[in-house]
């Protein structure tokens, strides 16, 4: 860097502050009819041991999107995870140590495809959202905003593709819905309007655990998933 460039530089930048800027991810799973929320023992101070969301600092040459596609890979072991940034968040004094302003993401993995290993070796768990602890600094606050965006994302758009498995029947995407609007939803009607979306494909093959008749398997027809509006069953 020549002379000029860092006294211009220091003109210009040297009065303000300077911040650490960092991501925070809010990873959920689904099994057994609950919305599951992946968190971590902090390894440093403060609040070291306190259960905490992945997250870490944007490296010089990353966006902030690449830095969350770097922490779910090597908290989790996937790549090419669905994910959707949630806000920013800047309070002066959300962290004690620093300023640290946050940008904080939600992310949608399937259970049966991480990396068990890899979540164990960090001390993470899967908590249901009813059944969480208590979180450091305003990771409470970023759980419940990544939830109000999921909440708007499944209104207009079915998320069984990021979080259920290839086949699953109509009533198990209900109860993954009523997991993440929590709240009980009409099954006539949400089996009339989601097959009338017309992007699931009917198997052959049936789930006896569900009735005696038995229930049909159901996959998407195709992997990109395009919006659909299906807020009139579930209103956000």
């Amino acid at each position: 860097m020549n002379e000029l460039k860092r006294k211009f530089l220091k003109e210009m930048y040297g009065e303000h502050p300077k911040h650490y800027v960092a991501v925070d991810c809010v990873i959920f799973g689904y099994m057994d009819g609950e919305l599951k929320l992946l968190l971590y023992p902090r390894s440093f101070e403060p609040a070291k041991g306190n259960w905490s969301l992945s997250g870490g600092f944007i490296q010089e040459k990353e966006s902030a999107d690449q830095a969350a596609a770097r922490i779910l890979k090597r908290t989790t072991g996937l790549d090419q995870i669905y994910m959707e940034q949630v806000a920013a968040f800047s309070l002066p004094d959300r962290e004690t140590a620093a300023r640290v302003i946050s940008i904080a993401y939600y992310a949608l993995i399937r259970l049966d495809k991480h990396d068990e290993e890899i979540v164990r070796q960090y001390g993470a768990d899967w908590f249901s959202l009813e059944k969480k602890p208590d979180l450091i600094f305003d990771h409470n606050e970023i759980v419940g905003k990544a939830l109000v965006k999921l909440q708007q994302k499944a209104g207009y758009q079915l998320v069984g593709p990021e979080l259920l498995p290839e086949f699953f029947t109509l009533t198990q995407l209900r109860r993954l819905y009523e997991a993440i609007f929590q709240r009980t939803l009409d099954p006539g009607n949400f089996r009339k309007k989601v097959l009338s979306l017309d992007i699931l494909k009917r198997s052959n093959k049936k789930d006896s655990t569900e009735s005696k008749k038995g229930a049909y398997y159901y996959c998407f027809k195709q992997e990109e998933i395009p919006d659909r509006d299906i807020g009139r069953i579930v209103k956000v």
